[in-house]
């Protein structure tokens, strides 16, 4: 059954993707605004509100919104990123007024208690502090303030402690008011799910919403900075980031199959050199993320202290060979790769939901899976090699976690 794509007259998506053979649905209010929209010294808010919204809402408070979604055996949940917030449920067919309306509780009437708030920043204080104490987590944080140094998209989406004491109520009404717009809205709903019964849903909950459009974040600037955290651990964590590219750059599938073939799986380049054959890290790949405009290409792996400084020169020794002579074979396989992992993660209700949202918010319309395998199809060997030199030619950021960095032998 084919998706389908309806806006109210406020400017709010609604996307609904019914399946076949399935008893269950996936529902979820995708806001696109994130992290990198906070004011300056409130870092950690977009979060903070995430937290904040299960505390209390509508009529239930924290204890009714868990017994209420779990009555039903379904489950509700929240994350923050740097560009977008979600609010999802997964339930059984037949509960989506109830799944849509605590989604809409949760963002347009939460209770935001200030005792509650002082108790939960204790609770966030505690993520970030198990954050900061999980190398291969925290070592990304770093590399994205390497890269985005003073700017919002390089700061860490749990904010810091002073910027956490900062947040108040106030602070948390005034985020979802004025982010929280129409027309950066998308519900999204896969799964056994009736279309008309979740536009009037909609309708309902959301078509009372004023008009509004959201702000522009200011756009990123990629730096080659550097971020070493010297705390020592057993290894050390290295995390080497190159400018990448926007989601909706023309290269952006190019960069991803470069990205696969030189370190996407166990076969790939940096695996096999770094790894299988001189035994310097045991956990190496590479990876690329995309932002409205601009992006990172990375790679990150975990070395003995005394092998750091060698594995990052092999790492950037072996992504500049690739980038000259990446092979046919090399490009199918990541092709192959790419096109697996994209059907694969598009068997349950859950990735449906969430890639059908996603799609409306990076390119304003439904993107047929089959359009996405045709572009992936279309990557040349020169494009991709292409894709991967033009990363590799400007400065790149470096991020340390574990110790000191040797020089090489």
């Amino acid at each position: 059954m084919s998706a389908s794509l309806h806006r109210l007259a406020n400017g709010i998506t609604v996307a609904i993707e019914p399946m076949d053979g399935v008893e269950t649905l996936a529902v979820g209010l995708y806001a696109d605004v994130g992290a990198r929209s906070e004011p300056e010294g409130l870092s950690g808010l977009a979060h903070m509100v995430e937290h904040m919204v299960f505390k209390g809402a509508g009529n239930r408070d924290a204890r009714a919104i868990a017994e209420d979604i779990e009555d039903v055996g379904g489950s509700l949940n929240a994350w923050t990123a740097r560009d977008h917030t979600v609010f999802h449920g997964r339930l059984l067919a037949g509960d989506l007024a109830l799944g849509v309306g605590m989604i809409a509780d949760l963002v347009r009437a939460p209770h935001f208690d200030a005792d509650e708030l002082e108790r939960e920043k204790g609770v966030v204080l505690s993520e970030l502090g198990e954050a900061r104490d999980t190398p291969d987590d925290i070592v990304f944080d770093h590399l994205q303030l390497a890269a985005f140094p003073r700017q919002p998209l390089g700061r860490p989406v749990l904010g810091d402690e002073a910027s956490i004491a900062a947040i108040d109520a106030d602070a948390l009404r005034a985020w979802v008011t004025g982010q929280y717009r129409p027309d950066g809205l998308v519900l999204a709903a896969a799964g056994k799910v009736d279309e008309a019964e979740l536009l009037r849903l909609a309708e309902a909950y959301f078509g009372d919403m004023a008009p509004g459009a959201l702000a522009t974040p200011p756009a990123a600037s990629f730096a080659a900075g550097a971020k070493h955290d010297r705390r020592r651990f057993d290894q050390i964590h290295l995390a080497l980031g190159w400018r990448g590219v926007g989601y909706r750059d023309p290269a952006v599938h190019a960069l991803s199959l470069f990205t696969t073939a030189a370190g996407g799986g166990m076969s790939s380049r940096l695996f096999q050199e770094l790894r299988e054959q001189r035994g310097l890290a045991y956990s190496v790949y590479a990876w690329a993320q995309s932002y409205a405009e601009t992006g990172l290409f990375g790679v990150y792996c975990a070395a003995q202290r005394d092998q750091g400084a060698e594995a990052l020169a092999l790492a950037e020794e072996v992504l500049a060979r690739t980038a000259e002579g990446l092979t046919e074979a090399e490009l199918e396989r990541a092709r192959v790769q790419a096109k697996a992992g994209l059907l694969m993660g598009l068997e349950g209700p859950a990735a449906r939901c969430d890639h059908l949202a996603r799609q409306i918010q990076v390119h304003g319309r439904i993107v047929p899976v089959a359009e996405t395998v045709a572009a992936l199809d279309a990557v040349n060997l020169a494009a991709a090699r292409e894709a991967g030199a033009r990363a590799l030619s400007g400065g790149r950021a470096i991020a340390t976690v574990g110790g000191k960095l040797a020089k090489a032998a």
